[in-house]
């Protein structure tokens, strides 16, 4: 059973790891809201130290250690963000961090972790290898795991995300945001319960990577296989701490087409001058097939992350 918790708690951890987290803007646009007949408040943790809102989870696990936990070192198996999040909350308390990652990692992705200091061990592409390999480090190491999304301290520190937003854009009535593990989406579901209760919570899932999607609908989890979509970030499946926050909380989940996916990252970048990844831009893609619903509504949306791959984008300029 899947402990939630406190209002205060939330707030705490909001606080403890403020030093450690920007607070990101929260930006508005004219021409998105004349166009689709809206106000809409993109939280954009795409300007998130490390590029993504994974640091919030990361940084409030990694402030839960103990003494002793600390001095066996974390370890966790990502092929981007989290990876390079939970590097750089281990350098922060100058603890060691071990980070399983496949062969096939993305350069830039890869660069960054050592950067701040993490070993990388490398396993191969599948996620069962990298899931295995982990196993094999923490029996040989002791070092403690923290998983990307199902877990409880990374699920609170996400929550902080949007309290934030709460607080820079009151009476929302909608919240959009981005479901892959469910770590996000459950720490805002935290956020919205507590502080911003009447604002109704959907989640947005690609149409090509719906195990949420299929698991919220048939009251069990079914896991992800064979996921093809742009948006690498949301290839993951629900877990058993996730799932049942998602089911109490969500009021719904949506899912969106790649066309919608490019569609939306095209707006962000050309509207509001950011870069969101395309797993970022998940959740403004929902807008575009279900505009009636958020017509002359509040609506705040989740751009999560920017971290693309620029290599591969100069090579098709």
């Amino acid at each position: 059973m899947v402990k939630i918790p406190e209002k205060n708690e939330l707030s705490l951890i909001t606080e403890h790891i403020r030093p450690y987290v920007k607070r990101t803007p929260v930006l508005t646009s004219k021409t998105l809201n004349e166009k689709f007949g809206a106000q809409f408040f993109f939280k954009c943790e795409n300007f998130q130290k490390t590029g993504a809102f994974k640091l919030r989870g990361a940084m409030n696990a990694v402030l839960s250690l103990s003494k002793e936990e600390s001095e066996r070192g974390v370890v966790t198996h990502s092929s981007g963000n989290f990876a390079q999040a939970l590097a750089y909350a281990a350098a922060c308390r100058e603890i060691k961090a071990k980070i399983v990652m496949p062969k096939n990692v993305i350069p830039s992705k890869r660069d960054a972790v050592l950067g701040y200091g993490a070993e990388i061990i490398y396993s191969g592409n599948k996620p069962e290898d990298r899931e295995n390999k982990c196993n094999e480090v923490i029996k040989e190491t002791g070092a403690v795991f923290i998983h990307p999304s199902n877990d409880i301290r990374v699920i609170e520190g996400h929550s902080s995300c949007a309290i934030e937003l709460i607080q820079d854009a009151e009476d929302l009535d909608y919240i959009l945001v981005p479901v892959g593990g469910g770590g996000l989406a459950s720490g805002i579901s935290f956020g919205f319960h507590y502080f911003s209760p009447q604002t109704k919570i959907i989640g947005v899932e690609p149409k090509n990577a719906d195990d949420a999607f299929r698991s919220l609908k048939e009251n069990r989890i079914i896991p992800q296989t064979d996921p093809d979509t742009i948006a690498d970030g949301l290839r993951t499946s629900l877990g058993d701490i996730t799932f049942p926050i998602l089911k109490k909380y969500l009021h719904d989940i949506v899912t969106v087409s790649e066309e919608d996916i490019i569609a939306s990252m095209k707006f962000i970048w050309e509207r509001l001058k950011v870069v969101a990844e395309p797993s970022g831009a998940v959740s403004f893609a929902a807008i575009f097939k279900n505009r009636k619903i958020f017509q002359l509504k509040k609506t705040g949306i989740i751009i999560s992350g920017g971290n693309i791959d620029t290599d591969k984008i100069i090579k098709t300029v």
